[in-house]
């Protein structure tokens, strides 16, 4: 049985998908021009598992540079060097490009073909993992299955959670 590919090898050809804007799954074609976004290596302990990118990562091309991104270091008590280290900081998110805005202004769900896609060969290039910080309810759904509770009852019981016998350990 071949060994897994490298977590950089998995995401260059990533960054080259454009299945949500050729050949969607669900729904109408990306509206923009898909530009995923994921960073990590074979070596990272730590994966922030995430929703999607936004309007200012899809700009950028870097996750997390808004005010959350500025939070969620803070909780974490890393800077930015350490964060967005791939050696050190695996991010992968449940969709990996942009999804657009709804009607309303918001950002629209991640799109689904992206994760059963890439999902599955992108942790098994992240063999080193310690925890997985699962943020956002699709991001849960995927790493802890469904929770009767939803996202703030999930959320509460973190503890509990990260207390689990699962490798890597994970933290709603």
């Amino acid at each position: 049985m071949p060994s897994p590919a490298p977590f950089e090898d998995i995401a260059a050809r990533l960054r080259a998908c454009r299945l949500c804007r050729d050949s969607p799954l669900y729904g109408p074609p990306l509206p923009q021009e898909p530009r995923p976004i994921v960073q990590g290596s074979t070596g990272a302990r730590l994966c922030v598992a995430s929703q999607a990118p936004g309007t200012r990562a899809h700009r950028t091309g870097l996750p997390f540079t808004d005010p959350s991104g500025v939070r969620l270091r803070s909780w974490l008590g890393l800077d930015e060097a350490r964060f967005y280290d791939p050696a050190q900081v695996a991010i992968v998110p449940m969709g990996s490009c942009f999804p657009g805005l709804d009607a309303k202004g918001g950002d629209r769900p991640p799109r689904r073909e992206c994760a059963e896609r890439w999902r599955a060969e992108l942790f098994s290039g992240l063999p080193n993992l310690d925890l997985i910080l699962v943020i956002g309810q699709y991001a849960q759904a995927w790493h802890l299955g469904r929770m009767e509770d939803g996202l703030t009852g999930t959320v509460r019981r973190w503890r509990a959670i990260l207390a689990e016998p699962r490798r890597p350990r994970v933290l709603p």
